[in-house]
């Protein structure tokens, strides 16, 4: 189309939700403007990568879709649409490789999210993308353009359409903090409360001076970890996990984190139960316990018949107390089903992400809001949840991408 009906597209965040709409956008002949609060994009991208960037997951997609929990009836046409094969061609495209580890976790070759999120930046500026650094957005103005707080002082811009990309309220110093929650509220968007997700949490009463002295910081593993559910469903995972000076954290906990932070809303807290010796059957446990120890301590018999030792016994003795540990029918129950009690979730944003936003019902099928028409939503800030490995990621890239080509259909049909 001709250069004076180009549609001008404002993208206000720059982590990987804002981009894939960029992406979308410009390669759909879009003049576009990504705005971003940070000295530069993609900053949670890149801390998510410090350990090796989990770029999706190569299980079954219906497996994979269910880890979307309540948000797979309205968030699966979108990453079928662009699904984790299709992410892994994506990054080809980018020339990076990936490959998939043990878990099934995907990865670029090199493990690094830097060449990834530079390439993708070449390929967007090729494409006439212009990236405006240091633009925080304020909301609206009285007559609907865009209000920013820039390098040098206030700034307004007007665009025919616009697509948020600002994710949810963890890492604030990232550029998430959530503050745009009020301003959709405002006009009358619905916004689920922001609460963290795959997080930490707290134990009721807090750890001993001794077990947070010595054990803080130390992997438990391997485990089974367990929760009930209010129907009586138990949802069982085995993994690891962290002991925390104040409760517990890491993979095997943020995979619970839902149904947790959720029994605590209701309850005021939550229970976490942990097999010890997941590949000891109950009656195998009970009969080694019960073995007479003569003149040998508690610790010296576990150590010696079942291997337990550190601080998966210094647990035991933190919720058992002195006589449970001395109850042979009491601590074969525990090693298999040792209870946690959890108090909070740790605070936002200490979470890797963010649980709640902006309601699919507040959305049409293309991401735009019913209510602000012309203002598209993607990403973390959109009301759904997944654990880590790879989910957050796929959804949040699937979503941009979805918003871009919502943005197209609309404008298609306004002209």
């Amino acid at each position: 189309m001709p250069p004076s009906t180009l549609p001008r597209i404002a993208i206000i965040g720059g982590g990987p939700a804002g981009l894939a709409a960029a992406e979308v956008l410009a390669a759909g002949g879009a003049q576009v403007e990504l705005f971003d609060a940070m000295p530069s994009v993609g900053r949670k991208f890149l801390l998510a990568g410090r350990g090796g960037l989990n770029l999706t997951h190569a299980e079954p997609l219906e497996p994979f879709l269910a880890r979307y929990g309540a948000a797979r009836e309205w968030l699966e046409p979108i990453v079928r649409a662009f699904d984790p094969q299709a992410l892994r061609d994506w990054a080809r495209g980018l020339g990076i490789a990936t490959f998939v580890g043990t878990s099934g976790r995907v990865f670029p070759a090199d493990m690094k999210a830097a060449p990834l999120l530079r390439a993708w930046l070449h390929r967007l500026r090729a494409a006439g993308v212009v990236l405006r650094a240091r633009h925080r957005w304020l909301g609206w103005a009285d007559d609907g353009r865009l209000r920013f707080a820039a390098p040098a002082g206030e700034w307004l811009h007007r665009a025919d359409a616009t697509v948020l990309a600002l994710g949810g309220a963890s890492w604030a110093r990232l550029g998430s903090d959530g503050a745009w929650v009020p301003w959709l509220r405002a006009r009358g968007v619905a916004v689920s409360e922001l609460q963290p997700s795959n997080c930490g949490f707290d134990v009721v009463g807090g750890w001993s001076d001794h077990l947070r002295q010595r054990f803080a910081g130390q992997p438990v593993k391997p485990v089974v970890a367990s929760v009930r559910l209010e129907d009586g469903t138990v949802l069982r995972r085995q993994g690891e996990f962290v002991l925390t000076d104040t409760g517990v954290e890491g993979s095997l906990v943020y995979a619970f984190s839902s149904p947790l932070r959720e029994a605590i809303a209701r309850h005021g807290q939550a229970t976490l139960t942990l097999d010890l010796l997941p590949s000891h059957g109950a009656e195998q446990v009970r009969a080694e316990v019960g073995r007479p120890r003569g003149s040998r301590s508690v610790a010296t018999h576990l150590k010696s018949r079942l291997n337990v030792h550190g601080l998966k016994l210094a647990l035991l003795h933190e919720v058992l107390g002195p006589r449970g540990i001395g109850d042979a029918v009491r601590l074969a129950e525990a090693l298999k089903a040792l209870p946690l009690t959890l108090a909070a979730p740790r605070p936002i944003d200490e979470a890797i992400s963010t649980a709640g936003g902006v309601a699919w019902s507040a959305l049409d099928p293309g991401l735009m809001l019913h209510r602000q028409p012309g203002v598209f939503c993607a990403g973390e800030m959109l009301d759904w949840e997944a654990p880590t490995g790879g989910y957050l990621l796929t959804a949040c890239i699937a979503t941009g991408r979805a918003a871009g080509q919502g943005v197209l259909r609309w404008w298609a049909s306004a002209r």
